[in-house]
């Protein structure tokens, strides 16, 4: 997904997030669901990280609905 140096620079403008935090927020819920909001906003991201994952962009969507609860 962070392959692409445009979308990598509107994620990390669009979240707030550095590089660093980005990291070290891996396992964090919080971090998880702005990158999950990301992809969900714009569905050629989306796509082409489902793509990239190997799943369904559904699974990416109900992963994020998962965070949430």
């Amino acid at each position: 997904m962070l392959g692409e140096q445009s979308r990598a620079d509107r994620l990390l403008a669009l979240t707030g997030l550095t590089p660093e935090a980005l990291r070290a927020g891996l396992g964090d819920p919080a971090t998880l669901g702005a990158v999950l909001d990301f992809l969900c906003a714009h569905e050629p991201d989306l796509l082409a990280a489902a793509d990239a994952l190997g799943v369904e962009p559904q699974a990416l969507a109900a992963a994020r609905g998962s965070l949430a609860s």
